[in-house]
């Protein structure tokens, strides 16, 4: 948990919510309405929803969680993978007494949005998922494109992982940047806000053990189609940027047989950091 001031931005309020294994899990929010779960990538964390909360805090309840290893929520040892991961996000609703929300996530946090929309969809309205695949991609073209994932290499393995992420802040920038799509996206404050975030000891070791938990668990779930049965119920729409250097849109196979109702929209000149780059197309595809 990060002892850091929370960045200041109008109209947000912050609280700690305590879910089922006494992790202390940090939500930023901001609103009235109906409510909308926002679920954060890495090594970002709630503030990469400040234009969405700008813009949809008129209509909705806007609920911004630190992933548990992010931000100011806990940093245990343990809990990394995605089931885990799920599990914060049920408990949160429930702690909060919400029984239905909106769901917007992007990159990592959609990974997760995927699975919360499979473990419990009555908990689910609708899914919006920004710069990320749904869990059955083209397996043969996603290969392909492996390696645009090298960064992981550097985050992922036990002790590496965390070294790199306090020590090699100029890796966390060089990508930050590189992912944005265009040199005037994020300011100098933001991308030092997140850098600085994820050098924090807890934070970074949590970061590393995220991508290993994905290695150990996801990678393998994809290659051997253990969900090869599974269909997401949930009425979902995946935005990908155009000029995403990391998730592209031809990863997603032309037949959507374990989505029963998705929607794919493609938005041109954008990067992977669409909240970032264009909330205003985020807060557009939510309705």
């Amino acid at each position: 948990m990060s002892n850091r001031p929370f960045p200041d931005l109008s109209g947000v309020t912050h609280r700690f919510v305590t879910v089922d294994d006494g992790i202390r899990l940090h939500v930023a929010e901001a609103g009235v309405g109906e409510p909308v779960l926002l679920l954060h990538s890495f090594p970002e964390h709630w503030f990469a929803w400040r234009g969405v909360i700008e813009l949809l805090a008129d209509r909705f309840h806007l609920i911004c969680p630190d992933f548990r290893g992010a931000g100011w929520s806990d940093a245990p040892a343990r809990g990394y993978d995605t089931d885990t991961r799920v599990a914060d996000l049920i408990g949160l609703l429930d702690a909060l007494g919400i029984d239905k929300v909106r769901l917007v996530s992007h990159g990592w946090g959609a990974w997760a949005g995927f699975r919360l929309c499979l473990a419990a969809p009555e908990r689910v309205r609708s899914h919006l998922a920004v710069n990320m695949i749904h869990p059955w991609p083209d397996q043969r073209r996603l290969g392909a494109q492996a390696w645009r994932f090298w960064y992981t290499a550097c985050w992922e393995y036990p002790l590496l992982g965390r070294t790199v992420l306090r020590r090699w802040p100029a890796l966390t920038r060089f990508l930050l940047r590189h992912w944005a799509g265009g040199p005037d996206v994020l300011a100098e404050s933001t991308i030092a806000e997140y850098v600085e975030c994820s050098r924090e000891t807890a934070i970074a070791r949590a970061g590393e053990a995220m991508n290993w938990q994905f290695v150990l668990r996801d990678i393998p779930r994809m290659l051997l189609r253990r969900d090869r049965d599974a269909r997401v119920t949930v009425p979902t729409r995946i935005l990908l940027g155009e000029r995403d250097v990391l998730i592209r849109p031809g990863f997603l196979p032309a037949h959507q047989q374990h989505l029963a109702d998705l929607d794919v929209v493609v938005a041109p000149d954008c990067g992977h950091l669409i909240p970032e780059q264009r909330p205003d197309l985020v807060a557009a595809h939510l309705d």
